[in-house]
């Protein structure tokens, strides 16, 4: 059996946090991350996962007239404190945040390990509407490994593509993790059908972290939950309170539903299996 396919060796608790960012205000939003991902490890999370761009807001006009303030690269001074945390609580966290590099603007998915490593970004794939005209597309999945599981990323939109949590289930994805921004008018709709779709069409833990309040003109739905493999919500935030939820994703359980529910191991045994290019990032 390929490494990939190693079922993990026992479960981790996992959270979503859901905040209404200040627009703007990087140090803010920072110091709110950094709250927050204490409060995650406290309850037991060896993970937690921010909404989209929750760094400086959605905020795209802002971040298109002055990248340098409100976008992030790697060696961004800013991010210590988040280092910090994380070393210190021996906590992961992926937070959303716009990043700039040589060839342009991405929306990212930042990743700090336990040891408060920054980790390569993930950069949304599928790009929603307006964002073309400020961002590029990223052109690669992004995959963690945390005590045995190994933990695909998306945004938002991406979530919308089937194709996208499918090319993760097949290159090993136990679970799926989003930071979003959904909205009252058409987003709790979205999530609630995407999302409980992509678990049980490819067996495997989904976890979805909105914003609650307004940022960057849309008004959001929080709602923030993490769904099992059989596409049952595990557990469910409020629609317009700051909190942290937390899950235990348990190996028992991802076997028995995949055990029950063949639909991933029947469409790799067709030959329909892509490997894609996934970087693959150590947690621990």
């Amino acid at each position: 059996m390929s490494s990939s396919r190693v079922p993990p060796p026992k479960r981790v608790r996992i959270s979503a946090a859901q905040a209404q960012p200040v627009s703007g205000d990087v140090s803010a939003n920072i110091a709110r991350t950094v709250e927050l991902t204490g409060l995650a490890a406290d309850r037991g999370a060896k993970l937690v996962v921010f909404p989209e761009k929750f760094l400086s807001g959605y905020e795209p006009d802002l971040i298109a007239g002055d990248p340098t303030k409100y976008a992030f690269d790697a060696h961004d001074a800013r991010l210590d404190p988040i280092r910090e945390i994380c070393r210190q609580r021996e906590i992961a966290v992926v937070v959303g945040a716009a990043t700039r590099s040589v060839d342009g603007l991405y929306i990212s998915s930042l990743v700090f390990s336990r040891s408060g490593e920054f980790i390569e970004p993930y950069h949304k794939q599928y790009l929603y509407s307006g964002e073309t005209r400020i961002y590029r597309p990223g052109t690669q999945g992004a995959m963690l490994e945390i005590d045995g599981w190994r933990l695909a990323l998306g945004i938002c939109y991406d979530s919308g593509f089937p194709e996208h949590a499918r090319l993760a289930a097949t290159n090993g994805a136990h679970a799926y993790l989003l930071s979003a921004l959904f909205s009252v008018k058409t987003g709790y709709h979205q999530s609630r059908i995407w999302f409980p779709a992509r678990a049980f069409d490819n067996t495997m833990y989904v976890l979805m972290s909105n914003h609650v309040g307004t940022t960057g003109g849309w008004e959001t739905c929080g709602a923030s939950a993490i769904w099992n493999p059989y596409g049952d919500v595990v557990t469910e935030a409020s629609r317009d309170c700051a909190e942290v939820i937390t899950a235990l994703i348990d190996p028992a359980v991802l076997a028995d539903v995949r055990e029950r529910e063949t639909v991933l191991a029947d469409f790799n045994a067709r030959g329909d299996e892509r490997s894609g290019v996934y970087a693959v990032r150590r947690l621990d």
